[in-house]
């Protein structure tokens, strides 16, 4: 074979060996984008129906005022550095919260998961407080610890506990016991079995507790800010309802939405990577 004809059988073998990867990657990026495009479609609606009725005066615009009202409040926010100085105070209160509440849950759900005694000795306890409210307890909180940071990121940490408590239980006790008896067989000890089989088995709940718990942290820290507070997006909310400043309770409203979806989206991302070995429905 000449040189010329060893060369277009290269390039031939190359084109090939890239064709289905790059029809792959084609694929998973037109899927990305037609699952966008589908979930903009209500919310670009509700908008634009929402921006006609208040033009047409239909809706009254002190309690709904329009989106460009609200877009126009956001705008003067960033210009004016409030919007960010509160964020700021805000993600570090509910990460905080979360870091606390979570890892104590999933310590107290994988101790109670893994031991009969611990679960008869400390469940009873901890599903009678999480029964609790949160507008209930919120007032002890601030006579048991002040007004300060401890009380708001205790309150948070009170609804980030009890997701990954539970789902970290209910993961472990869901774990098929035929596994433990492959374990025994290849002679596994007790602490091998947790590590190599009990947790990775458990995962894909206490993922689902992460993102439960990080919702519930977002949801706790509205009611922590309520609670004499001076900065974050909750004292900002709660600020501007006392002067009627309706469109800037909206953009906290949209604030806490947009880190909330933003948060949620880390962990399924997540669960994509570590769990991609899992082979479940997808819908259709």
């Amino acid at each position: 074979m000449s040189q010329q004809g060893k060369l277009e059988l290269a390039a031939f073998e190359l084109e090939q060996v890239h064709k289905p990867i790059d029809s792959d990657k084609y694929r998973k990026i037109k899927q990305q984008v037609n699952r966008i495009a589908l979930g903009s479609i209500l919310p670009l609606l509700l908008l634009i129906v929402w921006q006609i009725l208040g033009d047409a005066d239909i809706i009254s615009s002190l309690l709904f005022p329009t989106p460009l009202r609200i877009a126009n409040a956001g705008i003067r926010l960033i210009q004016t550095g409030e919007l960010l100085d509160n964020l700021k105070i805000s993600v570090v209160r509910a990460l905080s919260g979360f870091v606390l509440g979570g890892s104590l849950g999933l310590a107290f759900g994988v101790l109670v998961g893994l031991f009969r005694k611990t679960e008869k000795a400390l469940d009873p306890t901890v599903q009678m407080i999480r029964m609790v409210p949160h507008l209930a307890i919120a007032p002890l909180f601030i006579l048991w610890f002040g007004i300060g940071e401890s009380a708001k990121i205790l309150l948070i940490a009170k609804g980030a506990f009890f997701p990954l408590y539970i789902n970290a239980f209910v993961g472990i006790r869901g774990v098929d016991n035929k596994l433990f008896e492959v374990t025994r067989v290849l002679d596994f000890n007790r602490w091998k079995q947790v590590v190599k089989l009990i947790l990775p088995a458990a995962l894909p709940n206490i993922l689902l507790g992460v993102r439960i718990s990080l919702g519930v942290s977002w949801l706790g820290l509205v009611v922590a800010e309520l609670m004499g507070s001076t900065a974050g997006i909750g004292y900002l909310m709660s600020d501007a309802r006392q002067f009627s400043k309706t469109p800037v309770v909206f953009v906290g409203i949209l604030i806490f939405a947009i880190f909330g979806i933003l948060s949620d989206s880390l962990v399924r991302l997540l669960e994509r990577k570590w769990l991609g070995w899992r082979e479940s429905y997808k819908g259709r």
